[in-house]
């Protein structure tokens, strides 16, 4: 319930007060409605010995909520306020703002206020006099139930990036970047400092895009073929003879490029079956969540499914996961005959039990909700070392991979950076739909993959 306090009630040095700790969401929150991005608030790294410290006004605000909800409470109508700020309130400082009554004026209904803010050791942090309209209706009635807020970031991929700050651009080939969706993407992974484009392609329609989408492309070298087929076959020859080191996707099909990067003769492969993952950043999930396959194998087979895992783990690693937790999804939990996925599940277990698969915790089957959910997994008696903290989701087929992927995208602003993993390179695989931070993170993925072969800390797949 919330009750006020009528002009007639309050008594001349009446008080009340709140307290409220201040914490990194608040800041994020009280930027974002006010739109002060002062980096000594919201950059970590600008902020005067990396100490963050809050708005000024947030405290003030706290100092409205009292007079709004406490003394004189609903019906309460500002009319004036200054406020003198001491010393700043650093990330989770408590502060306990209290307001006075100092005078009334019976002929405007109006209470003039004396404010105080005093941090948890008592400091002053900020004082002030406040003259507010008094209620004269007496209110009591139940609380509004206020909306539940999430701080949605999106820089989850930013450690990656962090990473590849100390590494050389990658040399890749950008096969047939003929529209402005393929070819700023490579030209920003450039300017980023993640890869060394080759250009292939029809070089007079490159030069055209680039032309009409003000993108320089002067520094970087194009070689000029006439077709998107001779585009994936240039692209794939340059990174099987070593002059590249990863492949990127331009405006041709998957389909065209991938027929060339399988091709038994000329190809890119190895003995490992190619698998495709999403590295998805999921502002509800504490980690990097990986799934696969969701773009590279239909129905995929218990033997598909071990190189599809093993190449899920081996790029966990080269991302920073010690023993990457893998969970094996299926409708249900529970060994069932009638559905396959839930005996491929068991079979994958015992075949890491017994060193077929390495470098991993396997555990399957589990339902999505016990794969990343704590709670979850608990409720239904499940003990594992994966449910509810999965690095790597293995989906059953393409159909369940893509949907649950594009789902905690669209529904749970997750970031999603795509990688074909398998082949004897690298493979980044972009869509037209993908923003910057997605094609930037895509290519971040690889550039760690590349350095990893490079220094034998990941396994040639051969």
């Amino acid at each position: 319930m919330i009750e006020n306090v009528t002009f007639e009630e309050i008594r001349i040095g009446q008080q009340a007060s709140l307290s409220r700790r201040l914490t990194m969401s608040d800041i994020q929150l009280f930027a974002t409605v006010s739109g002060d991005l002062n980096p000594s608030h919201v950059d970590q790294d600008y902020a005067v010995d990396h100490k963050v410290v809050g708005h000024g006004m947030w405290s003030g605000s706290l100092i409205s909520a009292v007079l709004g909800t406490l003394l004189p409470g609903p019906g309460t109508v500002y009319v004036g306020q200054d406020l003198r700020f001491d010393r700043p309130v650093l990330l989770g400082d408590i502060v306990t703002v209290t307001v006075t009554a100092r005078s009334k004026d019976p002929v405007r209904k109006t209470v003039v206020f004396d404010c105080l803010a005093a941090n948890q050791d008592g400091k002053t942090v900020a004082t002030g006099v406040a003259e507010v309209i008094a209620p004269t209706e007496k209110v009591c009635r139940a609380a509004a139930e206020l909306p539940q807020v999430q701080v949605i970031r999106h820089d989850g991929h930013e450690l990656m990036l962090k990473k590849c700050e100390s590494l050389p651009p990658v040399p890749t080939a950008v096969v047939h970047p003929c529209d402005e969706s393929s070819l700023r993407g490579a030209v920003e992974a450039a300017e980023a400092n993640l890869i060394d484009p080759v250009l292939v392609g029809p070089e007079a329609k490159i030069r055209s895009v680039a032309a009409a989408c003000g993108l320089d492309i002067a520094r970087y070298r194009i070689i000029d073929v006439a077709h998107s087929h001779a585009s994936a076959e240039t692209g794939v020859r340059l990174a099987r003879t070593g002059e590249c080191e990863a492949v990127m996707k331009g405006s041709l099909h998957t389909d065209e490029l991938m027929g060339e990067v399988v091709r038994k003769e000329t190809g890119l492969r190895t003995g490992r079956r190619l698998s495709h993952v999403f590295v998805m950043n999921v502002p509800t999930y504490p980690r990097p969540l990986l799934i696969t396959d969701a773009a590279i194998n239909i129905y995929p087979t218990l033997e598909d499914k071990v190189s599809i895992v093993q190449n899920a783990i081996d790029l966990a690693k080269v991302l920073g996961v010690e023993v990457p937790r893998v969970a094996i999804l299926s409708a249900v939990e529970t060994i069932n005959t009638k559905i396959a996925s839930t005996l491929e599940a068991a079979a994958l277990c015992k075949m890491a039990d017994r060193g077929q698969i390495t470098g991993g915790i396997l555990d399957g089957p589990l339902a999505f909700d016990n794969a990343i959910s704590l709670e979850a997994a608990i409720t239904k008696g499940i003990k594992s070392e994966v449910a509810g903290q999965a690095d790597i989701l293995l989906v059953p087929d393409l159909e369940a991979g893509n949907m649950l992927a594009k789902q905690l995208s669209f529904l749970a602003h997750a970031d999603a950076a795509g990688i074909v993993l398998g082949a004897r390179v690298p493979i980044i695989l972009t869509s037209r739909a993908d923003n910057v931070r997605t094609r930037l993170a895509s290519c971040a993925v690889a550039v760690l993959s590349a350095a990893a072969r490079r220094r034998g800390a990941a396994p040639a797949a051969e």
